[in-house]
Formats: structure tokens, sequence, C-alpha cells
């Protein structure tokens, strides 16, 4: 199986209602962690860097992926803009670069 990265871009799934879609992201990342198959990378960008942060709902989620192997990034910039550098509590910050060469490396799923 070829390996994935899973790009993040928000705090939830889909568009329309925000809890729901927080909601369904957490559903999301607990099922992932059950998964016999997993990403080898979660790339986290624009408000998708807020679930790697202090007071996310899926902290837990994020931290048995990365307990199995899941490396996790969240955009510096991204981070920057919103002020959650030193709010970080799951993954390592992460260049464009790094991005670029994490989506170019592997077939890429944005959620």
């Amino acid at each position: 199986m070829a390996s994935k990265t899973i790009l993040i871009q928000g705090e939830g799934l889909g568009r329309g209602d925000d809890e729901l879609g927080k909601l369904l992201m957490a559903n999301f990342l607990r099922l992932l962690g059950e998964s016999p198959e997993k990403p080898k990378m979660l790339v986290c960008w624009n408000a998708g860097v807020k679930v790697l942060c202090e007071g996310s709902q899926v902290l837990e989620h994020l931290k048995k992926l990365a307990s199995q192997g899941v490396e996790i990034l969240g955009c510096t910039t991204c981070l920057e803009y919103f002020d959650l550098l030193g709010k970080i509590k799951i993954g390592k910050p992460t260049t464009m670069a790094k991005s670029i060469e994490a989506i170019m490396g592997t077939e890429t799923i944005c959620l």
C-alpha cells in the first residue's frame, strides 16, 4: 500500500455546522487510531493547526496516532498567525518546504 499524508485544513470536517464538523473530526481521528492502516503523516495548516494546541478536543486521538508512528506536522506560519506557536501540544512545527515535500512524496488526502 502506498504511504499517505492526510492534510488537515481546519478544526472540523466538511462544511456547514462547525460543531458537527468538530465532532466528525474527533470521530475520524479516533477511528483512524483504531484502524490497522495508518497514514505516514498528518500535515496541519491554516486553522487545522488549532487541533495540535492546548484546548483541542482531539489531542488524545492525535497522541495515540503519534505513538503509533504517525508523524504530525503543523505549519509554522499558521501557528504564528494564530499566535499558537507556544501552545502546540502534539506534533512539531514545520516549514512550507517540508509540507510540500510530504505532499509530493505521498498520496495526499485533504480534509
